[in-house]
This record gives C-alpha cells, sequence and structure tokens, in this order.
C-alpha cells in the first residue's frame, strides 16, 4: 500500500467507528424485524378486505341461507317446534393460528430466538469485515517478513473445530 503511516491510522479508527454505527443498526433493524411480526401475529382480516373473499362469504352466507328455508320446511313436516329447531350457522374467522394465545407466544419465543441469532450473526459478520480492514491496513505497514508472517500465525475457529462425520460418533458417545 502507498498510504502513509497517519492515513492507515485515521482509516483504521473511521472503520471501528463504522463498525460500532453498523451493530447498532443491527439492533435497529432487529427491533424492526421483532415489530413487524408482532404486526403478522396481531393481525385480523375482515371478509371485505378483499373482493374475493368478500365474494365468497356472500356466496357462503347465501347457501346456508338457503339451507335453513330447507332445515326449517322439513322440520314443520316432522313436526319440530320452531324454538328447537337445528340451522347451520356460518361465520367469518378473521384470525388463523394467531387467534390462539398459547400459539402466538410459542410463535413470539421462536421469533425473538430467530431475531436474535441473526442480530448476532450480522454482528459477527460486522466484526469480521472490520478486523479485514484493519488488518489489510495494518499489514500495509509492515516491512519484515518476520511480521507479517506473526500477523497470519492466528488459527481459525474452522482450523480448530473440525467437522464431526458419523462415522467418529457411537451411539451416544464420540470417539477420541
Amino acid at each position: 500500500m502507498s498510504m502513509s503511516k497517519a492515513e492507515r491510522k485515521e482509516l483504521a479508527a473511521l472503520v471501528r467507528r463504522r463498525e460500532k454505527l453498523a451493530k447498532s443498526d443491527v439492533d435497529r433493524v432487529a427491533a424492526e424485524r421483532l415489530a413487524s411480526f408482532e404486526k403478522q401475529a396481531a393481525s385480523y382480516y375482515r371478509a371485505d378486505d378483499d373482493d374475493v373473499w368478500a365474494e365468497h362469504a356472500r356466496v357462503a352466507e347465501q347457501a346456508v341461507a338457503d339451507a335453513n328455508v330447507v332445515i326449517a320446511e322439513r322440520c314443520h313436516q316432522l313436526g319440530v317446534p320452531d324454538w328447537t329447531a337445528p340451522r347451520i350457522s356460518v361465520s367469518w374467522s378473521g384470525r388463523g393460528e394467531n387467534a390462539a394465545k398459547d400459539r402466538v407466544t410459542e410463535l413470539r419465543r421462536v421469533a425473538g430466538t430467530r431475531v436474535t441469532a441473526a442480530a448476532q450473526a450480522a454482528k459477527v459478520e460486522i466484526e469480521r469485515a472490520s478486523l479485514e480492514v484493519q488488518t489489510q491496513l495494518l499489514a500495509g505497514g509492515l516491512e519484515s517478513d518476520e511480521a507479517r508472517a506473526f500477523l497470519n500465525s492466528m488459527p481459525t475457529a474452522d482450523a480448530l473445530m473440525p467437522a464431526v462425520t458419523m462415522a467418529e460418533i457411537e451411539p451416544g458417545k464420540l470417539r477420541r
């Protein structure tokens, strides 16, 4: 790199400030994601919110009304008193699973853990990108091969944590 030491220092400081802002922004986005989920969980849909829904609700109500006329006529034929006569009813349910409190509680918990995990992953990626830029800035100022070798000597998580294969696992325990 053809940057001066002062330029590298200023850029590294800027990168750290941008990292801090980006991580704060992750918290904002996480809050927005949870708010969006809450809005979905609280949604109530009326039949007249959509023309297709409204038409099918009207058709269903008419079919039920027609069926109740036939049922009432049959009740009269059988001598069933009007006050005990059976009827069919139809109703619009404006909510799905979000009508059940326990289900919404469960979904909120899942949404919360997913948003938290995504936020943590985003922050790690921000830190990784920031560190990579800072490393490049610092590496550009290194003059000796020993200094460059030292910079690259830290092991990675992938190197320290090899993949686990089925062949290595016995029922209930790991082979060492």
